[in-house]
C-alpha cells in the first residue's frame, strides 16, 4: 500500500507525464505549420510515448491500492523560434522530468517504499534514453544551422522514427 505521500507524489507525475504528452503534441503542431512532416511526426510518436508512462504510473497507483486524482493539464508554449528552439526545449523539458523522476526515487527510498522504487528504476533508464534523444536532435540542428536543403534532410531523417511497441516500452 502506498502511503499519502508517495500516492501524493505518484498522482502530480501522472500529471507532469500527460503535460509531456500535450507538450510534445503542441510541438508537432508547430512543425505541421511549418511544413516539417518529419519532426511533427518525431514530436507525435514522443507525445505517445509520454502519454504511455502516465498511464504505466495511473497503473501502478491503482495495482498499489492508492487512487488516482488527475489534475488540471497547464497549456504548452504554442511558438517558437526556429525547428532548434522546439528540440531545445524539448531537452530542457526532458532534463526537468529526469529531476521529478530522482525526486521519486529519493522519496521512495526515504518512505521506505521498495515497491515503488522497483517500479522507478524503469523511468530512471528511460529518461536517460530521453535525453540522449533530444540531445542528438540538438546537436544535429546546430551543426546544419543556416542550411536549408539539410533541414529538410534532417526532417526526412526525423520523419523514419517508428512508434516503440507496447512490449518495447515494457522492457519485455
Amino acid at each position: 500500500m502506498l502511503s499519502k505521500k508517495m500516492e501524493k507524489a505518484l498522482n502530480g507525475q501522472i500529471n507532469a507525464e500527460l503535460y509531456s504528452s500535450y507538450l510534445y503534441l503542441s510541438m508537432a503542431a508547430y512543425f505541421e505549420s511549418k511544413n516539417l512532416p518529419g519532426m511533427a511526426s518525431w514530436m507525435r510518436i514522443q507525445a505517445e510515448e509520454e502519454k504511455m508512462h502516465g498511464m504505466k504510473f495511473f497503473d501502478f497507483v491503482a495495482d498499489r491500492g492508492g487512487r488516482v486524482i488527475l489534475d488540471k493539464i497547464d497549456a504548452p508554449e504554442t511558438e517558437w523560434a526556429s525547428p532548434l528552439a522546439v528540440f531545445e526545449a524539448a531537452y530542457g523539458h526532458e532534463q526537468k522530468v529526469t529531476g521529478l523522476i530522482n525526486d521519486l526515487v529519493k522519496l521512495a527510498k526515504s518512505e521506505s517504499d521498495a515497491a515503488t522504487d522497483i517500479f522507478l528504476q524503469w523511468f530512471v533508464t528511460e529518461q536517460v534514453e530521453e535525453e540522449k534523444s533530444a540531445d542528438e536532435v540538438v546537436q544535429k540542428l546546430k551543426m546544419i544551422e543556416g542550411a536549408p536543403h539539410l533541414m529538410l534532410m534532417m526532417d526526412r531523417e526525423l520523419g523514419a522514427r517508428q512508434a516503440a511497441t507496447a512490449a518495447a516500452e515494457e522492457g519485455e
